[in-house]
């Protein structure tokens, strides 16, 4: 095999174990630029795509090159450059990337007067100014969505187009949206920040006052279109026709498209199908919880910003106590800074726990149970609880089935025998092997597997 038969066959190993959508955003133009003396060179597209395989896929890079090359590999580097061949350039073989052109983006903006909306400093497009990727807190629970807006910056209208955020209240999808619009307004003036009800709102009024012309007018002939909380169209059937028809217009235009949700396109209720597949044909991220150190940089991050710094032991704390999102840590911040402004008092430990005592008392953590699993894995993969409880053997029930087992497993260490009951009367191997079967897909990091369990337990909350 040359160079390129052994990176196409490369590809096809690594695919097996990702998403679609991270395989596209990850191995998209990439390829072997230089392989001699058991060190390989990977050619990759931007510095994202190279910090990323660096950091999270070089395994499953290196371990699919030496079983396909039956070599042992002593060194990989990934290099940002393109292909020096340009008539070699060929779409890899099966995987249908995208070839789209880039948006026709202006280079000057025009001017973009501020205004002030609930406090709050709003450009001419709507955008908050204060949502920038500057201030943004990168974490394990939004790393992917993140990139994926930084890449939409790089190249608008090309690749992750739509790109679709979902995610819990207050973990910042609306930030990220915002801030891809605040980056972009450096090339062009033509962007445009809505939330879907006043979509609606907009949509209804221009019906009603015979201005259809004008509202096509106003959300056709943009650059980049942002809308907020698209699950509230469920059930609108004229706005989703009027949306699903200004959609297709920007995407054939190659306008770029940012979208956001409180959960996945598939899980949106009444939402016309036709909506739900254009907004999965891009790119779909998620924005989950973050965990303790993002957390405690978050906390240090806004402390600092309020000229009010903490200490590590009570940033700590704080990030121990408040368990559901940002907006929730960055209220509780703002209580214990008035607080101690108020008495004119050094912030500690306990001060802190009697500002939050109230906080702590109030939050009644859902106690998940077995039953609250299988509802969330039914409603995930669009089965019926008949389904997953029954005898079907079909490979698109077999592994839901296997998938409830292990987090009823693992997030409330269910024994085998109950597992068994909970699902139709299985006997216990049959769990412990389902168990066993997802756990050894995790330690393949299978990203898919990954995504899919992440979802499900967002359900839960």
């Amino acid at each position: 095999m040359n160079n390129e038969q052994l990176w196409q066959a490369v590809l096809g190993e690594i695919e097996v174990n990702l998403s679609r959508a991270n395989f596209i955003t990850w191995f998209k133009d990439t390829f072997i630029s230089s392989f001699e003396q058991n060190k390989v060179i990977v050619g990759v597209p931007n510095a994202f795509a190279k910090k990323w395989l660096e950091e999270k896929y070089h395994k499953s890079i290196l371990g699919a090159l030496e079983k396909i090359s039956h070599q042992k590999i002593s060194e990989i580097q990934y290099r940002v450059e393109l292909k020096r061949d340009a008539s070699s350039r060929q779409p890899i073989n099966n995987y249908s990337f995208s070839n789209n052109q880039p948006a026709n983006l202006e280079t000057t903006p025009s001017a973009t007067p501020e205004s002030r909306i609930d406090g709050q400093k709003t450009n001419s497009c709507g955008l908050n100014t204060r949502y920038l990727f500057e201030n943004f807190v990168v974490g394990k629970g939004n790393e992917l969505a993140y990139a994926a807006c930084k890449a939409v910056v790089d190249r608008p209208g090309e690749i992750y187009n739509p790109l679709f955020i979902y995610g819990g209240v207050g973990l910042g999808k609306t930030h990220l949206l915002q801030a891809v619009g605040n980056d972009l307004l450096k090339k062009t003036s033509k962007i445009l920040y809505t939330t879907s009800e006043k979509f609606m709102n907009n949509y209804v009024q221009a019906v009603h006052g015979g201005r259809a012309k004008e509202f096509k007018s106003v959300y056709r002939n943009v650059d980049l279109l942002l809308v907020d909380d698209v699950q509230f169209m469920g059930g609108k059937d004229g706005t989703q026709e009027e949306f699903f028809h200004t959609f297709n217009e920007l995407l054939q235009d190659n306008k770029q498209i940012v979208l956001t949700s409180d959960r996945p396109p598939k899980l949106i209720p009444a939402v016309e199908k036709r909506l739900t597949s254009r907004f999965e044909s891009g790119m779909v991220v998620d924005v989950g919880k973050p965990d303790v150190e993002t957390k405690m940089a978050i906390l240090e991050k806004k402390a600092n910003e309020k000229n009010f710094p903490l200490d590590r032991e009570v940033l700590s704390y704080v990030a121990g106590c408040i368990q559901n999102n940002v907006r929730e840590l960055e209220g509780a911040l703002n209580k214990i800074i008035a607080s101690h402004q108020l008495n004119k008092v050094e912030p500690s430990i306990k001060s802190v726990k009697n500002i939050l005592s109230d906080i702590l008392a109030n939050a009644q953590p859902k106690n998940t149970t077995p039953k609250d699993i299988i509802e969330a894995v039914v409603k995930y993969y669009g089965i019926t609880n008949k389904d997953l409880l029954g005898e079907g053997r079909k490979k698109e029930l077999v592994w839901p089935r296997q998938v409830a087992i292990y987090l009823m497993r693992e997030e409330l260490n269910t024994s085998y025998p109950t597992i068994g009951e909970e699902l139709g009367g299985r006997d216990h191997t049959t769990a412990m092997h389902a168990y066993n079967k997802i756990s050894n897909e995790l330690k393949k990091e299978n990203e898919k597997l990954k995504q899919e369990l992440d979802s499900i337990k967002q359900l839960l909350d």
